[in-house]
């Protein structure tokens, strides 16, 4: 599902397997955004192991929050199987997403911040996180509650206002400012390590109970979702900025905004957002993405030598 402004272009289909795009394009994109979704996120990897080699996508800034901001580091730092191999064989050790027994034990009943933060951790080693150093500037959004809230009653607040942007189904949610969270930016390359760089990214993911309540400074953190799960604002002045959605939305809810190609879906996908249990269904979002990232890269080289066409044209007219 494509929505580029002023036009939107075919929904996506399965590509043939010799899809190729000329690397002699122009970069098409000097931003790109990694929504927040949990392991609907691993299509972003597809998608990106695909469109990114066909596109020759070098941006200049990249912006994540939630499992976007993880999403975000493997895919600038060549990591996305690294991350689909890992986490397939962490989801395969794990039977289950909710452990009751755990809670008489004193232990966690949810695996999911263990799982997470292994992963993390296992994907960017010391190499990894000197490309990332080095690479795009990447910008992680986390969401703060109102001054005047607790910690409980910030989180009460945070449900309500997640409940009602998923019932509105919107890209953008709008109720978490409403009810006065704030956003944060913090870059990637800001962490002096592996692990500060995990913390953040567990920070910008921090969904109670699933994960512990973070607090980053001297008060609590929650997921940057509340505040825009797809932190398209937060990249800056861009000419051209590619939004990586994780799930499917209506087409009169896809927004339309000059400078911004959002891109979603091309069907469900498969795998629950905190379902740590499946690597088959972890795979098959991965292979969806990697068709519809070759499908838009096909789409994309085609508008692009189009426009190149009639460029040249009308510059051997001017000349004539």
């Amino acid at each position: 599902m494509l929505s580029r402004f002023p036009y939107s272009p075919p929904r996506l289909t399965s590509p043939p397997a010799t899809a190729r795009v000329s690397s002699s394009l122009p970069d098409p994109f000097d931003a790109v955004v990694f929504a927040g979704g949990g392991c609907r996120c691993f299509w972003q990897a597809g998608f990106w192991s695909t469109a990114h080699p066909l596109l020759g996508l070098r941006p200049k800034v990249v912006a994540g929050t939630s499992a976007g901001a993880a999403f975000a580091c493997a895919a600038v730092t060549d990591r996305t199987l690294a991350v689909l191999a890992d986490f397939k064989r962490r989801a395969a050790a794990n039977e289950r997403n909710f452990y009751l027994e755990n809670r008489f034990a004193g232990s966690r009943v949810f695996p999911h911040e263990e799982i997470y933060r292994g992963a993390i951790l296992a994907s960017l080693h010391a190499a990894a996180f000197e490309r990332l150093q080095a690479g795009p500037d990447l910008r992680v959004l986390i969401a703060r509650p109102p001054r005047w809230l607790g910690p409980r009653t910030g989180l009460s607040a945070a449900v309500v206002a997640h409940l009602l942007d998923r019932r509105a189904s919107r890209v953008h949610p709008r109720w978490g400012r409403r009810f006065g969270f704030r956003q944060e930016v913090i870059t990637a390359q800001s962490c002096e390590s592996v692990e500060e760089l995990a913390d953040l990214i567990l920070q910008a993911s921090c969904v109670p109970p699933i994960v512990p309540l973070y607090r980053r400074g001297e008060s609590i953190v929650l997921d940057g979702g509340l505040i825009d799960n797809a932190p398209a604002d937060i990249v800056g002045p861009a000419q051209s900025v590619l939004v990586l959605l994780s799930k499917r939305f209506p087409d009169h809810r896809m927004p339309r905004i000059q400078g911004r190609t959002y891109v979603g879906p091309s069907r469900e996908i498969p795998i629950l957002q905190w379902d740590y249990t499946s690597p088959e269904l972890i795979q098959q979002t991965f292979d969806l993405g990697r068709r519809d990232g070759e499908s838009f890269a096909r789409e994309t080289g085609r508008v692009s030598m189009l426009r190149t066409r009639r460029a040249a044209k009308l510059e051997r007219s001017l000349v004539n």
